[in-house]
């Protein structure tokens, strides 16, 4: 599994000239003069309940709560987006107690300075954290063997720092490139070793070379999707090791105050496990435009 990983992750690198993604963009309307701003806030749950029901089941109840505020503005050439994305969801399942489904804290800075009016083509710089806010688990299935902790609060967090240039011919797809600094935070000394942080440090830098990916846009009335792919290469270490995360969300706005969302998710990061990570969260629920 993990040669055939190698083979993807160097062909996929090869293909995007060595570099990073740094996709996700915070997108600005062309037609935007000064500061714009909006923040979304979203709640999805859904429960079961099974009382002597011959198909069998098991009871359960679940939430997530989310809130995505942006901060845009846009003067002449120049252009500048703050977003944050927060994320917390638990369910509760008969005979297994409270569990996470979704953690997530994300703060993404963006400058952008176009070469040329009308251009494709510009510089950018970006400024991005991303941590979560409770403790993670892999669960045990065995009795009598304890869940192994293996997240917490700032253990791990990421902070990259980056600037390149970035190609968009048209608003659906943006292409860039560029160097980064990346910073593995743990906190937690339990954790370290499991994310390639040194007993005696908090923090491990990185150096390496990034690009960025992303395809967003209204594939049917009502109906968005965004797809995009991260990648970082280490300047020391085999590129088959580069750090992968490609995401996948479809948003559907079934009216003003009801959506419904798809998400899928890929990571690959040897610190961590040598083996992909992937995740899938299929939802539905009230969300509200506080302004």
């Amino acid at each position: 599994m993990r040669r055939l990983l190698s083979g993807i992750v160097s062909v996929l690198i090869l293909m995007l000239c060595n570099t990073f993604v740094s996709a996700q963009n915070i997108s600005i309307p062309d037609t935007l003069e000064g500061w714009d701003q909006s923040w979304v806030a979203s709640l999805n749950g859904s429960q079961a309940a099974y009382d002597n029901w011959s198909q069998g089941g098991v009871s359960s109840i679940s939430g997530t709560a989310s809130s995505i505020f942006s901060i845009i503005y846009q003067k002449d050439l120049f252009s500048y987006g703050l977003r944050t994305n927060l994320k917390y969801g638990q369910s509760r399942i008969k005979g297994e107690g409270v569990r996470k489904t979704d953690d997530l804290i994300e703060i993404r800075n963006r400058f952008n300075y176009q070469f040329k009016e009308n251009s494709n083509w510009s510089g950018y710089g970006a400024v991005n954290f991303r941590t979560q806010f409770d403790q993670g688990y892999i669960y045990s299935t065995e009795d009598g063997v304890p869940d192994e902790l293996i997240s917490n609060f700032l253990s791990p967090a990421y902070l990259t720092e980056g600037v390149g240039i970035a190609y968009q011919p048209d608003k659906a797809f943006t292409f860039e490139a560029g160097l980064a600094l990346k910073q593995t935070i743990v906190t937690d000394d339990s954790l370290k070793s499991l994310y390639g942080v040194a007993p005696d440090k908090d923090i491990r830098g990185e150096g390496g070379l990034t690009t960025g990916i992303n395809f967003e846009k209204e594939i049917f009335e009502n109906i968005l999707y965004n797809s995009s792919i991260e990648t970082f290469t280490n300047f020391l270490i085999p590129i088959s090791e580069t750090d992968v995360m490609w995401s996948n969300e479809l948003v559907g706005q079934i009216n003003n105050l009801i959506s419904a969302s798809f998400q899928f998710e890929m990571r690959y990061d040897n610190d961590f496990s040598s083996e992909v990570q992937i995740k899938q969260v299929l939802s539905a629920g009230i969300s509200i435009n506080l302004y």
